[in-house]
């Protein structure tokens, strides 16, 4: 199953069950407990897969719990980060879900005695809480035991019939892009409560090449507004064939949210020693200073919400934004993040933040912030994007690339607005990937302008800072790209040649005309 007509397929049939059982329960709401019962079957499967190491005379969900050894479930955690006993499996559960009255209880039961597992070993802080957010005993489900438990057969029903093919070959793709595909669904469909965490496919594309580009190699990766983790799974999808070498990290403060991050990255088949999501507020309490510095740091954090700023007399002195003298405003903390991110980047690598417009051209503290990244030669390429990129807003958002390596003093600015840089698709546009070699998607137009850092007219242009100084510092894009003149051009010669031959046209015309009157009046 790799062809896109399967995928489709496939896709088609998750939403029809997402849409079919929850009732009259808010699809928003409802998101948890289909997603949760997709990642259930693919840790599952994942889990036996890794038990029965490729020996069909296994068939671990046919065995007892009691045939399980301390030894085994001691080496099967330290390895897959959690422990699954063959009655718990999905596949066991689904056989008599419809059937089972203790359906709910029993999955809570399930769910905690795998996040349990991992306690006292390594990845307890990786599987500590992953179901918290799939209550099977959630009034949402229904108001007795009896819709609850038939609700939750109803979604297991459905995804157990789920064809994910061989399970070796199509772990990753589908398992993985069935889960994104879900998110992707309930986010376009919540409008704003969910386009906040997620960034669309073709977004996360663009900023994962950008962050990477020209690294062979990188330590790791790291989101500071991790969302649900699909700006870092870009990265990994992107550059299968170059080395993350230790890993994915990011920072969530939404709970709900931060579990859909942890869950990605298993159904991506990044093992828990791999990945390092955590949950808090990035800007009032960072948790991965230790791990810094990153090669590549991508993120798309709420555009101007609200933060502790001056507040806490304590954060000038932060090193983060210490060194900026200023503050980012209390009721925008765009430039927090932007600093945050510059801080945890290394001398070799690259930063690609979402952002909004305004901050590129308001005066006050975020002028002065400018002024300390133009300053320091921080900033490599500012690009305008097309308007409707993003699920619940028509904001044309631009792109932050921040660097700590350049070798000029010059910042490149890129106009991707225009309708070159973007195809419709029903209510939003979308940025095309490589469609063919003769005829490159959005993405690769724009990295190609990037990493050539060429002269485009009306598209590309790099200035030299001291130009942005006198500036006032602005680095909004329509400042510097001037944008194509779509107004027709007039033959000023030619127009009047065209007015006398008009003007000797309509003379003619009224001396015929008189010339018809006297003829009448005669």
């Amino acid at each position: 199953m790799t062809s896109i007509n399967q995928r489709a397929e496939l896709q088609a049939k998750i939403w029809r069950i997402a849409n079919d059982v929850r009732g009259s329960v808010d699809g928003w709401d409802f998101k948890q407990f289909v997603l949760g019962t997709l990642f259930y079957r693919f840790i599952s499967e994942n889990f036996t897969n890794y038990i029965e190491g490729g020996d069909d005379s296994v068939n671990y969900a046919n065995l007892s719990d009691d045939v399980i050894t301390s030894e085994i479930k001691d080496d099967a955690i330290k390895t897959k980060g959690y422990f699954i006993y063959p009655s718990q499996l999905f596949v066991n559960v689904a056989k008599n879900a419809n059937t089972n009255s203790n359906l709910n209880t029993d999955l809570a039961a399930i769910f905690s005695a795998i996040e349990s597992s991992a306690n006292g070993y390594p990845s307890e802080q990786d599987i500590k809480g992953l179901f918290a957010d799939f209550d099977t005993t959630s009034s949402r489900l229904g108001n007795t035991v009896e819709n609850k438990n038939g609700r939750l057969a109803a979604v297991i029903k459905g995804v157990a019939e789920l064809n994910f093919g061989n399970f070796e070959e199509s772990q990753i793709d589908l398992f993985g892009d069935a889960y994104e595909f879900l998110i992707s669904n309930y986010a376009a469909n919540a409008g704003k409560s969910g386009g906040e965490f997620f960034t669309p496919q073709h977004v996360s594309k663009l900023i994962a090449q950008l962050a990477m580009h020209g690294q062979t190699t990188v330590n790791k990766i790291y989101d500071p507004a991790a969302g649900s983790g699909s700006l870092l799974l870009q990265a990994k999808k992107h550059f299968d064939n170059h080395i993350i070498e230790e890993g994915f990290f990011g920072q969530e403060v939404n709970h709900t949210t931060y579990n859909l991050a942890r869950m990605n990255m298993f159904l991506h088949n990044i093992n828990y020693d791999k990945f390092h999501i955590v949950l808090g507020d990035t800007l009032k309490d960072p948790q991965l200073g230790d791990e810094k510095p990153f090669d590549a740091i991508v993120s798309n954090p709420p555009y101007s919400v609200k933060w502790i700023g001056d507040d806490d007399p304590t954060m000038i002195n932060d090193d983060r934004f210490a060194p900026a003298g200023v503050l980012a405003p209390k009721s925008k903390a765009d430039f927090a993040f932007v600093l945050h991110a510059l801080s945890y980047l290394s001398s070799k690598g690259r930063a690609a933040i979402v952002c909004f417009p305004g901050i590129f051209y308001r005066g006050g503290a975020e002028q002065k912030i400018r002024k300390y990244l133009v300053d320091n030669n921080y900033v490599e390429t500012i690009i305008a994007l097309a308007p409707n990129l993003f699920y619940g807003t028509p904001i044309a958002v631009t792109l932050l690339v921040l660097s700590k390596h350049k070798t000029d003093t010059k910042t490149q600015f890129i106009d991707a607005s225009g309708e070159n840089f973007f195809k419709k698709v029903t209510n939003n546009n979308v940025l095309t990937d490589n469609e063919d070699e003769n005829n490159p998607g959005h993405i690769q137009q724009i990295m190609k302008i990037f990493a050539s850092k060429k002269e485009v007219p009306h598209v590309a242009t790099s200035i030299d800072n001291t130009k942005i100084a006198e500036n006032d510092y602005n680095l909004s894009v329509s400042s510097y790209v001037e944008p194509k003149d779509t107004r027709e051009q007039i033959d000023i010669v030619k127009l009047n040649s065209e007015v006398t031959k008009t003007v000797k046209k309509i003379d003619k015309l009224r001396a015929d005309i008189d010339a018809i009157i006297k003829e009448i009046e005669q």
